[in-house]
């Protein structure tokens, strides 16, 4: 088993000893080479007084003074150490106290000058802790007899010495190639790697999902280890069938009319086992209410711990979809045990929420469960059934008749509670996501041709507010989805471009952001001149959702006291934690005080809440789930930066890839940012961001008024502001950094005498 520093010293605290085979464990370091290394790592941090050790066991040193950070660096050879706390200072580090450190390196540093109002505090690293680029893209050139590999990434100030068959190098000097890191700067050796793969002649030679794979190193296969375990993985019965000792303390849900309602890319074969993890039942009660059931597939009864199968999972984080290509959690095998399919019973974990007819969730309650998928729909078969449901036989017109309560009904009502409490809904141009919740988003995203996508949304959140308010409730560990209020700084270019457009977009409250803001301002975009933009931008002032182990607010859906995403565990490793969770809830859970008390409560059950005044879990069980989540949810909110970081590059590349074969050709398009060398152009049509660098205006002398996010020309008081509509001719386009150079061809405004105030 591999293991980072960081994640050994993730294991210890101030004030607890640890012992080595704790570690071992932990670690999963089965072999002697692995246990090897990390006697090796202890005893090196014991020497440089990271760690401390009594009566043979280990514990962190206390005030050791060091910071922990992760590096920036620029192409200009200075760094910075980025504090993981909002509001800790940056320390600025100089090229000669790196100490081989490279650019995205997680790093114990030492400050050794402090800071002031004007300078930053200076540090020097005392410590790697974490690696950042295990490989890397580089271009391969020829130096006297030696072959070295220069990185594309400019950040990355050194060259690598190539460990490969000369045959092979001669062929791929000056191509784009994949290096897997060998052995990093060791004293006065330099980087030493391997070529894995020869890319092209250049980044555009290159297919756009190899380079984002290569360049955040992300997994195009399973291990040996889990590929093997998946071949012995359990199949379904051939029958469909659930056996009867499966049974066993589930609730029997059969022969409730169920749905399963997917993404038509979600269901193509053609992408092996389709992954429907998610299927919904619904029934009216007395008294106007609903007993909606939400049915996640039960991955955790079928992935143990610490299986082959389990550690891949874990490793990945996420699955991670790149057009095309999907980089999963788990190997085909486990999908089809797994997984949701028609005509075929499944193992599931059930939330059935019962809601008024206000759409308010009045009592809930969370069991394993058994279901039986009678229709699997895509989401334009289920607005078809909605929109034609005259003339069907008997079984689909109970089917159009379960989607018409499901989404004319229940779905306006709940939405309209979200509404009450300052939800806001995006409305986005494609929103084509594998998640039925809000995924990584952070908010509920509608779309006039796919309208359904939204109302599913909608009654899935409910499951992950459920699951929250449960674990909260029950002081049980958990892992809660946190999303912070947007940055001021981010807002403030979008409030100034709103009011040049003569929208009416200002903050209720002064110096702070809230959901209703945002209410508002989706509002006013949707009757603005540029919908289509303006949202775009909007979508981008969000703040990424991430985990934690106590809840908080989650902005994009204006919930202030916990929110849990659980309805993909089959993509998520956080939401199987939470499967497990909930499984070690009904098996080994206290459902009285004491043995001598004669009623029990429903562990599964909101009544519950009230009632339990005694510790749910054994002590033992509860420690050791609160120091797991503590040490793998860091790890997992690195591994979904990674995944969205990669989303999002892919999607950057396909657009430079398009407007490179449209250079030339001119479009309109909209100022959506002003700096002092130039201003950046939202294309309307193609929602592509490009640059008009200030060098490229001849017409006149431009010069930067900030107060009023503007460029003004000296002579004849042509202005370029936000909101301005201009038209563009591209210019030129590179590629891999992903930069699209313009130059205006006409529009712009007549500079006011504000505008030629000096600032």
């Amino acid at each position: 088993m591999k293991f980072s520093i960081a994640t050994l010293l993730s294991q210890f605290s101030h004030d607890k000893l640890v012992a080595g085979k704790v570690l071992e464990k932990k670690l999963n370091c089965q072999e002697t080479e692995s246990t090897e290394k990390l006697q090796i790592a202890l005893d090196v941090l014991e020497k440089i007084g990271i760690l401390s050790k009594e009566m043979g066991k280990y514990r962190r040193s206390p005030d050791d003074g060091l910071v922990e950070a992760k590096l920036r660096c620029s192409s200009k050879g200075f760094c910075f150490a980025i504090q993981d706390e909002e509001e800790a200072d940056d320390i600025y580090v100089k090229e000669s106290h790196l100490s081989t450190a490279w650019n995205g390196d997680r790093v114990l540093v030492k400050v050794i000058k402090e800071g002031s109002r004007r300078r930053s505090p200076e540090g020097e690293v005392s410590l790697i802790l974490e690696r950042a680029n295990p490989s890397l893209l580089a271009r391969v050139k020829q130096a006297s007899e030696e072959y070295r590999a220069v990185p594309l990434d400019d950040r990355l100030l050194f060259e690598v010495n190539l460990k490969t068959e000369e045959e092979e190098l001669a062929e791929a000097i000056d191509h784009l190639v994949h290096v897997e890191i060998l052995r990093y700067p060791l004293g006065g050796n330099p980087p030493l790697g391997h070529v894995t793969k020869v890319l092209g002649s250049d980044a555009e030679a290159a297919a756009d999902t190899d380079i984002v794979c290569c360049k955040h190193d992300l997994p195009q296969k399973f291990s040996p280890e889990a590929q093997e375990a998946a071949k012995s993985f359990p199949r379904p019965a051939s029958s469909g069938k659930i056996a009867k000792a499966e049974l066993k303390n589930r609730l029997d849900l059969r022969k409730l009319l169920t749905l399963a309602i997917d993404n038509e890319s979600v269901l193509k074969t053609d992408r092996g086992t389709p992954l429907v993890e998610n299927a919904v039942t619904l029934q009216k009660l007395k008294g106007g209410q609903w007993q909606l059931g939400i049915h996640v597939a039960d991955f955790a009864r079928y992935v143990t711990p610490d299986s082959p199968l389990d550690l891949e999972a874990k490793h990945r984080g996420t699955a991670i979809y790149l057009g095309e290509i999907i980089l999963p959690l788990f190997p085909d095998e486990v999908v089809r045990r797994c997984a949701l399919a028609p005509g075929q019973e499944r193992l599931t974990l059930s939330v059935l929420l019962t809601l008024d007819k206000t759409g308010q969730v009045v009592e809930y309650e969370i069991q394993p469960s058994a279901i039986a998928i009678d229709h699997q729909l895509t989401y334009q078969e289920a607005q078809s059934l909605l929109s034609n449901p005259e003339g069907l036989d008997k079984e689909m017109s109970a089917v159009a008749k379960m989607l018409d309560d499901l989404f004319f009904n229940l779905s306006p009502s709940v939405k309209a509670q979200r509404l009450q409490r300052g939800g806001f809904d995006l409305a986005l141009e494609s929103v084509e996501s594998p998640y039925k919740d809000d995924g990584r988003l952070g908010a509920i995203a509608t779309s006039s041709t796919l309208p359904i996508s939204a109302m599913l949304a909608e009654l899935m959140v409910l499951a992950g507010k459920a699951i929250s308010e449960h674990l909260h409730a029950l002081s049980l560990p958990g892992i809660y989805c946190v999303q912070g209020d947007p940055d001021m700084m981010e807002l403030e270019d979008l409030i100034k471009l709103g009011n040049n457009l003569k929208l009416n977009i200002e903050l209720g409250l002064e110096e702070e952001v809230r959901p209703q803001d945002y209410q508002h301002f989706t509002q006013e975009i949707a009757n603005s001149p540029a919908p289509k933009v303006l949202n775009h931008f909007l979508k981008y002032t969000l703040k990424s959702r991430h985990y934690s182990t106590h809840p908080g607010t989650y902005f994009g859906l204006a919930y202030t006291d916990g929110y849990c995403q659980c309805v993909s565990p089959g993509q998520r490793y956080a939401d199987l934690l939470l499967q497990r969770l909930l499984h070690v809830l009904f098996e080994e859970g206290r459902d009285r005080r004491s043995s001598r008390s004669k009623k029990g409560v429903n562990l599964g059950s909101s009544t519950s809440h009230g009632e339990v005044k005694w510790t749910v879990l054994p002590a033992a069980i509860q420690t050791a789930w609160e120091e797991e989540l503590a040490t793998v949810i860091p790890y997992l909110n690195d591994r979904e930066k990674l995944a969205q970081d990669a989303e999002t590059d892919l999607e950057g590349l396909k657009k430079a890839e398009q407007m490179k074969e449209r250079t030339g050709e001119v479009f309109q398009g909209l100022i959506t940012g002003v700096q002092s060398y130039g201003f950046f152009v939202e294309i309307e049509e193609l929602l592509v961001e490009g640059l008009v660098h200030v060098s490229s205006l001849k017409d006149d002398w431009y010069e930067y008024r900030s107060r009023h996010s503007c460029l003004v020309g000296r002579k004849y008081r042509q202005a370029y502001r936000l909101g301005d509509q201009v038209e563009v001719q591209v210019k030129s386009v590179d590629y891999y950094r992903q930069q699209i150079d313009l130059v205006t061809v006409g529009g712009g405004s007549e500079a006011s005498n504000e505008d030629l105030e000096d600032d």
